[in-house]
Formats: structure tokens, C-alpha cells, sequence
């Protein structure tokens, strides 16, 4: 992915949107979850079904993951980002 954190530490302003993605992308359960399934080494079909979601829902929040720095994609590989192994320090349990 092109957005890294180097391009976004230049100003305040720009540092306020790369943890205002970051946030949104790690807020949500489902998308935590799906980070985890990633961590274990899932594949796209396996998330999916695993988290009874459409191929439509899935890519939704991919693309969120994206967006907020937790994933890289190339092709059909999915792979966790240093911000995106925030999954191994939350505990989702509760």
C-alpha cells in the first residue's frame, strides 16, 4: 500500500487522519476479527465463511482494513501490516 505512516508524520494534520483511519479500521469487532483470521493465515473464502459474510461484505471491510493501514493486499495474498498486529495485543474475548 502507498499510505504510509512516513507520509503521514510530515504534519498535524495529516498525522490526525492516519490515526483517524487507523481508529475506525480497529474499532469494530468484525473487522478485529477478520484481522485475526488473517493472522492465522485465511484466505479470503475461509473468512467469508467462517464469518458468514458475502463476498460483497468481506471486500467491504477489507478495503476499511486497507484504508487504515492494517493490511496490505497483492492479488490474493492478505498480510498484516505492523499496525494491523494490534490483533495480538487485543484481547476480544470480553
Amino acid at each position: 500500500m502507498e499510505d504510509k505512516w512516513k507520509e503521514y508524520s510530515k504534519s498535524l494534520e495529516k498525522s490526525r487522519e492516519y490515526h483517524k483511519r487507523y481508529h475506525l479500521a480497529v474499532s469494530n469487532p468484525l473487522r478485529r476479527k477478520i484481522l485475526k483470521l488473517i493472522s492465522e493465515g485465511k484466505k479470503e473464502g475461509e473468512i467469508r465463511d467462517e464469518l458468514n459474510l458475502s463476498e460483497r461484505e468481506l471486500e467491504f471491510h477489507l478495503k476499511f482494513l486497507e484504508h487504515g493501514f492494517c493490511i496490505e493486499r497483492d492479488g490474493d495474498n492478505i498480510q498484516l501490516t505492523k499496525e494491523g498486529e494490534i490483533i495480538f495485543y487485543v484481547d476480544d474475548t470480553k
